[in-house]
């Protein structure tokens, strides 16, 4: 019985590294195949090993330059939402206003609605202001599909806050922008990055919204979709795999920081 109560004792552990491998099975997938040389249009099927596309990762005609775009609409978007979102939860958290309840339950709104509602009157109201489709219409789009993402995450920052910092800040006669640059902001700026990093990764992802308000424009995941259609590049595979390698060593850098420290501290 050894056995049996070893495995008790770290079902909590067992559960979680399956549940993760089951997560990371399709990045796993996704990295091997951008080895793969497959014979025909679709890289589906391992056939040979090959360092083809990864030599080459823009091979394929229009690739690079939709994920280009795609990069520079999710900068911007971030960028906007982020401070937005911040603006709005700060307002929402620490001033009294009419109609404050029901602007923090507008709030969820975007997050509860389905993207194709939301892509589908986005739409709408473009087509009635007369506007053409395009970078921009995309960008204001995932701004507003981005802000309310932004602005969950900073209020739940700003609600942990302890104001007695501030006021102590205030005790030592500091100004206003002193008390905010120095105290209040560097406390936020856990939830803020947490808001910016998922709303560039939502920008970034989203195919619904962009199809709908993109016209002629070509982001990176329709530039995917539409090469599912007629054949799978293995190059698509390698940009996957590079951004995940990038994800990942950014979490690893943030972690080595956060440990050195709190021991810094300690």
């Amino acid at each position: 019985m050894p056995v049996l109560n070893w495995f008790k004792r770290h079902l909590v552990v067992i559960a979680g590294l399956l549940t993760l491998g089951y997560l990371l099975l399709p990045n796993v997938v996704v990295t091997v195949f951008s080895f793969n040389k497959p014979k025909g249009r679709f890289n589906y099927e391992w056939q040979q090993f090959s360092l083809d596309a990864w030599k080459d990762p823009c091979g394929v005609a229009g690739m690079c330059g939709s994920l280009s775009l795609s990069l520079q609409i999710a900068i911007w978007a971030t960028i906007g939402a982020t401070l937005l979102g911040t603006m709005i939860a700060f307002a929402l958290v620490r001033y009294r206003f009419r109609a404050r309840g029901s602007v923090n339950s507008l709030i969820f709104l975007p997050m509860a609605m389905p993207e194709v509602v939301m892509a589908a009157s986005l739409l709408t109201l473009f087509l009635n202001l007369g506007a053409q489709l395009g970078f921009y219409t995309i960008l204001i789009a995932h701004i507003m599909f981005c802000l309310s993402f932004v602005v969950v995450a900073v209020k739940a920052r700003v609600l942990s806050m302890d104001p007695r910092l501030e006021q102590a800040a205030q005790d030592l006669y500091a100004g206003p922008a002193q008390t905010f640059l120095r105290v209040t902001l560097p406390i936020a700026a856990p939830g803020i990055a947490a808001g910016a990093m998922l709303a560039f990764a939502l920008s970034f992802d989203d195919f619904i919204i962009t199809n709908f308000n993109a016209g002629s424009t070509v982001t990176f995941p329709m530039f995917v979709w539409g090469s599912a259609q007629r054949g799978t590049p293995v190059q698509i595979n390698v940009i996957g795999t590079a951004m995940f390698l990038i994800a990942v060593l950014l979490v690893l850098t943030s972690m080595v920081i956060g440990n050195r420290r709190n021991r810094q501290k300690a």
